[in-house]
Formats: structure tokens, sequence, C-alpha cells
């Protein structure tokens, strides 16, 4: 009786591991989906930036919630912080006033406009992705400051090294949904 339910067990399993590897691209492709590839894809081209690190960022920041808010105030898909759009908006050609801007935030289009502009200006600045990342998380500032105190490298080469547990985990975390992205697509 007992090796009749192993058997049956393993059976199972067997079963399902052959189904997941039959299937594996399609499921791939549900846990890491495009979800907003067209607007994603529009911005991304516009700030050069790879659309597979704008879905990885969105996928860590929100799983594609495009309503979301966190604790620390960040809204939408790309969890922006209202202070920093309104920093940015401008150079996207928006005029959105401080009042405004919670809303606003919430529109897909226009979070994914203002967050890629903002990743795009953070690489563009460190020339690092890691550090991009980074900032992106726990703010130009701290980066600036970690770096100067010799605690990060300016080159990212030694990123496990930021101090806020959160932010490194957020960074490695992209980082590898953003391989798999490329491997996917």
């Amino acid at each position: 009786m007992k090796f009749k339910k192993t058997f049956i067990i393993l059976t199972i399993f067997l079963i399902l591991g052959i189904l997941l590897f039959i299937f594996k691209d399609q499921l791939l492709t549900i846990i890491y989906p495009r979800t907003y590839n067209e607007v994603i894809k529009q911005y991304a081209d516009k700030y050069k930036v790879d659309d597979d690190l704008v879905f990885a960022l969105i996928k860590t920041e929100s799983n594609f919630k495009s309503n979301v808010e966190s604790n620390k105030g960040a809204i939408g898909l790309m969890q922006l912080v209202e202070k920093t759009a309104l920093e940015v908006a401008p150079d996207v050609g928006l005029e959105i006033s401080k009042e405004e801007m919670k809303q606003e935030l919430l529109d897909p289009k226009i979070n994914i406009n203002i967050g890629t502009k903002y990743l795009s200006d953070l690489i563009e600045k460190y020339n690092c992705l890691e550090l991009a990342l980074t900032a992106y998380n726990a703010g130009i500032g701290n980066v600036d400051k970690w770096i100067e105190q010799g605690i990060l490298n300016f080159d990212g080469s030694n990123i496990e090294k930021v101090p806020f547990k959160e932010t490194n985990r957020y960074v490695r975390s992209i980082l590898r949904d953003y391989k798999i992205y490329q491997k996917i697509y």
C-alpha cells in the first residue's frame, strides 16, 4: 500500500515536471508579462532605455498595477514620488501642478513617460546601471554620499555594499528580472 502511494506521488511529480518543461515558455510569459507593451516601447525608444529594463523595473515596483501607492507616497506603475515627478515632468513636456500630480501619476502613460525619462537620466548621470537603479530606489543624494564616502565604487562594482537592505534586494531583483526578460523576449 505504501509503495503504491509513493508510486502515484512520484508519477504525479513526473507528469508535472514534463508539463512544466513543455510549457515553460508560456508559464514564463505569464510570470513576466509585457503589459503596457506599446507605451513602454514608445518611451523606452524615446529615452534610449532598454524596454526589458523598464519591464523589469515595473514588475519589481508595482507588478504592473497602475493604481498602487506605497506607504512612502510612491505612485503608480513605476512608483514615482511626487517631488521627483514634478522635477522631471517639464523635461518630457508635461505641465502638471503639484495638486494634480498624484492623480496624473495613476495614468499609465504619464507614469511610464516620466519614470522612463527619470531612469534614463539616472543611467546617464552614473553611467552605471547598478548605481542608476540604486538611485532610483534610495535617491540620488544617498548614492552620491555613498560614493563620496567610499561605500560604493563609482563603477558599481561593489553594489552589494548598498547600506539599505531593501535597496540591495531591489537592485538584485531588477537585475535578475531584466536578464529573464531579455532571455524570454
